[in-house]
C-alpha cells in the first residue's frame, strides 16, 4: 500500500496543502513548527481516524475553522487507486469515505492503510506501560490473522461484563459461570493468536536488529497475563475474592506484556538513548517485514525526526534497512542534508521543503 496523492485542509497550521508522493522515500524538512509533523499526523488520521499528538480533535482542527478535511489516493494493489476522504468537524462529527462510499467501521480504514509510526513516543515500547506493548502485539494480530479482531472484541466484552458484575456485587453463581466460561474460552483464543504472531516476529526482529546493532544478549519475553501452569480457570477461581474486593478482574489477557531484556535486566535501564531507538526501530521494521511476507501487503512508515539520537553511521544502517521493505516512507528532519549518503542511488527520494504549513518556494 502507498499514497500517491495527499491533500490537507485546515490541519493545525496547514491551511491547504497538496502533495504528490513517491511510493518510496518522502523527506519533509523545515524548522520547528513548520508543519512537517502535521503531514505525518494527516496520514495517521487517514489510517486510524485519530491523532498521535492529541486525544482532542479540536487541537488539530485549524483555529477558527469548522473542520479538518483530508483526501488521499491509495494504491491498493489489484483494486487500483482508491480515493479516501476524512472530515472531522468541531462538534466531533466524523465522516469517512472510501471509494466514494461512507464507512462506519474504523477497522476497514486501518486494514486498508496499515501504518507504522516511529517518533519520540516509540520509546514507550521499552519504557512505557504494558498497554503500549499489548497494542504493538495486537497490531500484528489484527493485520495477519482474520479471526483476531472478533476474539479481541469478545474478550473485551466478556471482561467488561464480568468487571461490571464484580463492581456491583451481583455475581450469582450461574451468571458468574456463564461469563467466566466466555472469558476463558475467548482469552485462550486471543492468547493463541498473540503467541503465534510473536513466534514469527521474534526471530525476524533478532535478525534485523543484528543489521543495526550488536546486542547478542537482548531478548523478548511474552507474558500472557496469568500463570499458564495453573490455567486461567484455576486462576480466576482462586483469585475470585480478591477480584470481588477490588471490583475488577486482575488476571487475564488484558494484563499481557512483552518484556525486552538485556542480560536478564530490563533493556530500558541499560541501553543508551541511541541504542533504544535502534531497538524500537527494529521492532517496527520487523512488523512491516512480516506483513509483506505473510500477506504481500505493505505498510506506510511515518518517521518523525529520524536523525535524533542517531549518529550518521547508524542512521545510514537504518535507512538501508527501511529500503529493504519496499514500503512507502514519510520522514521528517530539520535539515535536508541529514540524509546525504543514507539512501541507495536507485531509490526514489522526493524532498519537500516545508515552511509555515506550505511548500517553500
Amino acid at each position: 500500500m502507498s499514497i500517491s496523492q495527499l491533500s490537507i485542509t485546515h490541519l493545525r497550521n496547514i491551511a491547504s496543502l497538496k502533495l504528490a508522493l513517491s511510493p518510496q522515500i518522502n523527506l519533509f524538512y523545515g524548522g520547528n513548527g513548520s508543519g512537517k509533523t502535521s503531514i505525518l499526523e494527516a496520514v495517521h488520521l487517514l489510517s486510524l481516524a485519530r491523532s498521535f499528538r492529541t486525544t482532542k480533535h479540536k487541537h488539530y482542527i485549524q483555529h477558527q475553522q469548522p473542520d479538518t478535511v483530508l483526501f488521499s489516493r491509495i494504491n491498493a494493489g489489484h483494486s487500483g487507486q482508491l480515493p479516501v476522504g476524512f472530515q472531522r468537524r468541531q462538534d466531533g462529527n466524523l465522516k469517512i469515505r472510501i471509494g466514494g462510499e461512507s464507512i462506519d467501521s474504523l477497522a476497514t480504514l486501518a486494514e486498508l492503510l496499515p501504518i507504522q509510526l516511529i517518533n519520540s513516543d516509540t520509546f514507550l515500547l521499552l519504557e512505557g506501560s504494558p498497554a503500549v506493548r499489548r497494542q504493538f502485539i495486537d497490531w500484528g494480530g489484527f493485520h495477519l490473522q482474520p479471526q483476531f479482531l472478533s476474539a479481541w472484541k469478545a474478550v473485551r466484552r466478556a471482561l467488561q461484563q464480568r468487571n461490571s458484575l464484580l463492581k456491583h456485587g451481583k455475581l450469582q453463581a450461574s451468571l458468574r459461570a456463564t461469563w467466566d466460561h466466555e472469558f476463558i474460552a475467548r482469552s485462550l483464543e486471543l492468547d493463541s493468536y498473540r503467541q503465534a504472531y510473536l513466534d514469527l516476529l521474534i526471530p525476524c526482529f533478532e535478525r534485523l536488529l543484528q543489521q543495526l546493532l550488536e546486542l547478542d544478549e537482548l531478548s523478548l519475553h511474552y507474558q500472557c497475563g496469568w500463570d499458564k501452569k495453573r490455567g486461567l480457570d484455576t486462576v480466576l477461581e482462586q483469585s475470585f475474592e480478591r477480584d470481588r474486593n477490588l471490583g475488577f478482574t486482575h488476571q487475564g489477557p488484558q494484563r499481557a506484556d512483552l518484556k525486552v531484556k538485556l542480560r536478564g535486566m530490563m533493556a530500558a535501564d541499560l541501553l543508551s538513548r541511541g541504542q533504544q531507538k535502534l531497538v524500537v526501530c527494529a521492532l517496527k521494521v520487523a512488523q512491516g517485514y512480516l506483513l509483506r511476507q505473510q500477506t504481500e501487503r505493505s505498510c506506510v512508515y511515518l518517521i518523525d525526526d529520524l536523525p535524533a539520537e542517531l549518529d550518521r553511521q547508524h542512521r545510514q544502517r537504518l535507512c538501508r534497512l527501511l529500503e529493504q521493505l519496499n514500503s512507502q516512507i514519510l520522514v521528517t528532519s530539520t535539515e535536508r542534508d541529514a540524509f546525504s549518503d543514507c539512501w541507495s542511488a536507485d531509490v526514489e527520494v522526493r524532498d519537500f521543503a516545508i515552511h509555515d504549513g506550505a511548500l517553500a518556494q
